[in-house]
Parts: structure tokens; C-alpha cells; sequence
């Protein structure tokens, strides 16, 4: 929603039915959009900003007015699927994930959906120490003095972890290293060997590495949803159109299969919708599937 030429909440739901996108995030509670998704059985992450963490955090009546606000008046209508108790979030903050968490799930047990709307949190992958190989898949030591007790807290209250992963920026911060092949998923064959497991993609290789992360703190049955995925068409290193809708394509094709640890299909939401001009030149603004005036910046199957 970063852009000031962006259409109407409403026309943007539109899109989603028409191509036939079956998920959507939103990064905050907005009601014309949860509005426009009432009754079009859109699955739904919505995020509790970090903005909002220390307050949700400190008080259960905040939480609770919260889910009163936000939640309800749209359930059962809007579809939510997933709470994000905040988005890749860092530094002294951190610590008001785990609490903040429990205080939503808390509202929402009081509202009855507990069972029908799940709470979790979003990471990046930078909260791994150790990525590779993925069976050595680690959370550094400073993710792990707060990562350790969410993911106990999402295996106990059954919710997935939510990943944001990105191979664009692996393969672009270490082109040395990592060939753009293996970032598109189009190597022709296996790059990394991983005991029994043969990795022919990076995106893989992330999400491996994030699962094994999980299970040496206890969260061997805690899954994972793809938060965010995605490859910018310019402004870039390895930023063309052709790129994006080769990694894009390619991602929608593959996920359903799972990873070589595990494979259960990987729910995965592409970032994002639109080019986005109130972002930082680069990059950032470049991450649309479709340009602000509807066009798509390549082509796409969504099937």
C-alpha cells in the first residue's frame, strides 16, 4: 500500500478474483480492505504492526480491544487465516513478540476463534546463525534467546511459524558464490548435497535451514508458512523482468511439492501486488507483480 497512484481497495480485491489469487496479506488492520474482502473467501494474513507491539504486549485489555476492532466486526465475512504479531521484528523489541502473542491468542479464545484464526509471528531469515549446509540450520544466539520460546509457544498453541524468504538478496549480497540458477530454481541439477537430501534451489535451502532451526529448540511439528517470497524486476543486481517472472513462476510451481525435509506443500504468499513508489528508490520499488495502473509488469499464472 506504499505508493500514492495505487487503485481503490475495492478494484485491488477485484484483481485478486479475477486472477484467481486465492491469499493476501495486509501489514495493518485496514477497513476499507477487510470491507472489500467480505464475503470473497480471500485466505487473509493480517498484521498486528510492530508499531502497536509494546502496547498489545503490556495489556491484555489492549489486545482485547484489539481483536474487537479489528477481528470481529469482519468474522466470519473476511476470511482471516493468520494473525502476524509483527514483521521481522528487531532490537530491544523483540522481546514483546512471545507476550504480545499471547495476549492476542488470549482475545481471541475469549471471542471463540482461537481454533479458527491463528497466531504467529513473521521472521526473516536473518534470525539463522547458521544456514548451511540446512541440517545445520541454527538461529543465532541472539534470535535464539527469543525464537526458542515462540516457536515452544507456537507448537503448543498448534500455528506455524510465518517466513519471510528471499534468495533474491542471498544471491545478490554473494553473486561469487551463489549462481543465479540455483536462485531461480533453474539449476539443472543438484548443487548441494545435504546427507540424503539433494538441493537444486536456494529457496529450499532457506527454508530447510529454518526448519532444522526449529527443531534444536523444540518445535519439530511447528510448520512453516511462506510470509513473503519474491524477486524485484529492476533497480537491482539480477533485477530484470525476465528474472522476477522466472523466480515468481517458477516459486508458484514448486511449492506445492514441499522441501526435501518435508513435503508438505508450503502455503506462500508472493511479495507484492504492486510497484510501490513511496518506498526507497532501488529496488524497493520494484517488487510488483502489477504496475499502479492494473497492467502486469510480466506474465503470470496464479493456478
Amino acid at each position: 500500500m506504499l505508493g500514492n497512484n495505487l487503485p481503490s481497495k475495492a478494484d485491488v480485491v477485484k484483481m485478486y478474483q479475477t486472477y484467481g489469487i486465492t491469499g493476501m496479506r495486509i501489514y495493518n488492520p485496514d477497513s476499507a480492505t477487510l470491507t472489500a474482502l467480505k464475503g470473497t473467501n480471500i485466505n487473509l494474513i493480517m498484521d498486528l504492526p510492530n508499531s502497536d507491539l509494546a502496547s498489545i504486549a503490556s495489556s491484555s485489555s489492549a489486545a482485547t480491544t484489539w481483536v474487537n476492532n479489528n477481528v470481529k466486526p469482519y468474522y466470519p465475512g473476511v476470511s482471516f487465516k493468520y494473525i502476524a504479531v509483527g514483521n521481522e521484528v528487531s532490537g530491544s523489541a523483540v522481546s514483546n513478540i512471545l507476550p504480545a502473542m499471547k495476549n492476542i491468542y488470549s482475545a481471541l479464545s475469549s471471542a471463540g476463534l482461537q481454533n479458527s484464526i491463528k497466531v504467529s509471528t513473521s521472521v526473516s531469515t536473518g534470525v539463522l546463525g547458521t544456514s548451511y549446509p540446512p541440517s545445520a540450520g541454527a538461529f543465532s544466539s541472539d534470535a535464539s534467546s527469543y525464537m526458542t520460546s515462540v516457536v515452544q509457544y507456537l507448537a503448543t498453541i498448534n500455528s506455524p511459524l510465518l517466513a519471510n524468504v528471499y534468495p533474491y538478496f542471498s544471491y545478490a549480497g554473494n553473486t561469487a558464490q551463489i549462481s543465479l540458477d540455483y536462485a531461480l530454481f533453474t539449476s539443472a541439477g543438484t548443487v548441494v548435497t545435504d546427507g540424503s537430501n539433494k538441493y537444486q534451489n536456494l529457496f529450499d535451502a532457506l527454508v530447510d535451514a529454518l526448519y532444522s532451526a526449529m527443531e534444536k529448540v523444540g518445535g519439530s511439528n511447528v510448520g512453516i508458512v511462506i510470509s513473503e517470497s519474491g524477486w524485484p524486476s529492476a533497480g537491482g543486481t539480477g533485477t530484470t523482468a525476465s528474472n522476477a517472472q522466472k523466480y515468481n513462476q517458477n516459486l508458484i510451481n514448486h511449492v506445492g511439492k514441499g522441501t526435501p525435509k518435508r513435503s508438505t506443500p508450503l502455503e506462500t504468499y508472493i511479495f507484492a501486488m504492486f510497484n510501490e513508489n513511496q518506498k526507497p528508490a532501488g529496488v524497493e520499488q520494484n517488487w510488483g507483480l502489477f504496475y499502479p495502473n492494473k497492467q502486469p509488469v510480466y506474465s503470470i499464472s496464479f493456478k
